[in-house]
């Protein structure tokens, strides 16, 4: 993980500030991106004095902005070594009949689009210089249903198939492609989705231990330190106070 540069999406809060720090570290140059410029400022000079950081705000859904970021990295930062494609989000818990349809638009776009656009535009480099890493954030939204997850959980399981398609287009380079699955996790997560009700978020996690964004990140690392002869394909991660639903039965009478 030595003098690496590191490009992380979404690096304002949660699992991206958690990573950014972890990673600030050894001669690492960061490359923080995010909506949001007072926390990455703040997280700028937090972390200056460990590592180069260099910060750009971005909407990964802007392809033209996220084309425009990448091509105008200043020249130490040009050669990405890791993408952490972790920006993403989910909105409200409505059944899909009843549902935002601009809340369904924002996680397309974040979650499906944003994923694609930087790895599009960040992938070239790792191929022509056959090395890279890049590791997307999922969730076990996109492996097991919840009711509400309709749209989020659509988006995260693209996310994950993704990922697997991505290795076989680089299968005989040496870019490695990783996909991260966390559950119920306690960052701003919940505040995002029930779009700033505090009582509503914390309630998701009362009387447990969820996860920690420090959790995603000791993952993260632990991926990234493998030899380069070992790529983790998939990784799904959960508290210990949750697990899989059973099947769900409507027994009301018809």
């Amino acid at each position: 993980m030595n003098g690496k540069t590191i490009f992380i999406t979404g690096a304002s809060a949660g699992f991206g500030a958690a990573c950014a720090r972890m990673f600030a570290t050894d001669g690492n140059r960061l490359i923080l991106t995010a909506r949001r410029v007072d926390p990455l400022l703040k997280l700028q000079e937090e972390l200056a004095a460990h590592s180069a950081v260099h910060i750009i705000p971005l909407d990964v859904s802007d392809r033209e902005a996220v084309q425009g970021a990448i091509e105008s990295l200043p020249e130490r930062f040009r050669s990405i070594d890791v993408l952490l494609n972790n920006a993403g989000l989910a909105l409200g818990l409505e059944p899909a009949h009843q549902v935002d349809l601009d809340d369904w638009d924002t996680m397309v776009d974040t979650n499906i689009k944003g994923v694609m656009y930087c790895t599009r535009f960040v992938l070239p480099g790792m191929v022509e210089r056959n090395r890279g890493h890049i590791i997307n954030i999922s969730s076990t939204a996109g492996a097991w249903p919840y009711p509400g997850g309709n749209v989020y959980g659509g988006t995260k399981a693209f996310v994950t198939q993704f990922s697997r398609n991505l290795r076989c287009d680089l299968l005989g380079t040496r870019v490695r492609v990783s996909c991260i699955q966390p559950g119920m996790a306690e960052t701003e997560f919940s505040k995002v989705r029930f779009k700033g009700n505090k009582e509503q978020a914390a309630g998701v996690y009362q009387g447990t231990e969820p996860l920690t964004a420090e959790d995603i990140a000791e993952t993260v690392r632990w991926i990234v330190s493998q030899p380069p002869h070992v790529n983790v394909n998939t990784l799904e991660l959960m508290s210990i106070d949750q697990a899989w639903g059973p099947f769900a039965i409507n027994r009301e009478q018809k």
